[in-house]
């Protein structure tokens, strides 16, 4: 039995600005994993973009896609695939916005067009990405992005009840079905694993984390996060880029 599970967001989080995972955090995980703590990925990315994070920490616990892909000991537990016609009209919709739309499963992604925000986030974020306006046709994708700055109501009145949109970035819109949150990610993944009576923590950051953050026992917000997270938080540790995932678990008494 694990004597506490802990999720820890990526972007903002347990990234530096620079994408990485700082030495001194690879070192408190597996301290962790060592007095039975149960370690968890819990971003809007997509397993195939975290590989070298998973193989870092030896973590094989991860709530993916905003909560649309959950694996626990390295095998899928749940995945939300949104279906062909609702691809199909976001797609034709993003089309007369003018926007692109990023296509992700857990094995890969392709975006229907290409502009310079799309440039500059996979430019970021260390990623190859190409141009396949009819992928989705043939895959099950579990998530989406759509690239614009401004233009949210549009889309959540279109969508409503069947897609839900949270800006992860000035750029882009998480896009999952409608009901999928980090929350539920969390919510199934505890239920699934078998491990609903072992008390949680969460760090994030961001606007995506809130759900996270009412769903674990202990929400714990970095330094550098929006307020909305500080103010949910039970604590407010250091920043992403000076150890506040260290500082937390300290905190907390979860590691030496």
């Amino acid at each position: 039995m694990y004597q506490a599970i802990v999720f820890f967001d990526l972007d903002g989080t347990l990234f530096d600005d620079n994408k990485n995972v700082l030495p001194t955090s690879i070192a408190a995980i597996h301290e962790m994993q060592q007095h039975h703590i149960l370690p968890v990925i819990a971003t809007g990315r997509n397993i195939f973009e975290i590989q070298y994070v998973l193989d870092a920490t030896n973590i094989d616990a991860v709530v993916s896609a905003n909560g649309s892909y959950v694996q626990y000991q390295g095998k899928r537990l749940t995945a939300a695939v949104i279906p062909q016609a609702e691809l199909a009209a976001i797609t034709a919709f993003a089309n007369e916005q003018g926007d692109p739309l990023g296509y992700f499963n857990n094995q890969g992604f392709r975006l229907s067009q290409a502009n310079q925000d799309t440039r500059d986030n996979f430019k970021l974020l260390r990623l190859d990405a190409q141009v396949d306006p009819t992928w989705y046709q043939t895959q099950e994708i579990n998530f989406l992005n759509v690239f614009n700055r401004d233009n949210e109501a549009p889309y959540r009145e279109k969508f409503a009840g069947e897609l839900s949109f949270v800006r992860n970035n000035p750029r882009a819109l998480d896009t999952m079905a409608t009901g999928i949150s980090k929350q539920t990610g969390i919510r199934t993944f505890l239920k699934e694993a078998g491990l609903q009576d072992v008390k949680t923590y969460a760090f994030g950051d961001g606007l995506n984390d809130l759900q996270m953050f009412d769903e674990v026992d202990v929400p714990i917000s970095m330094a550098n996060g929006v307020f909305q997270a500080k103010n949910k938080a039970a604590y407010v540790t250091g920043s992403n880029m000076d150890d506040g995932i260290v500082q937390g678990l300290r905190h907390f008494g979860l590691i030496q």
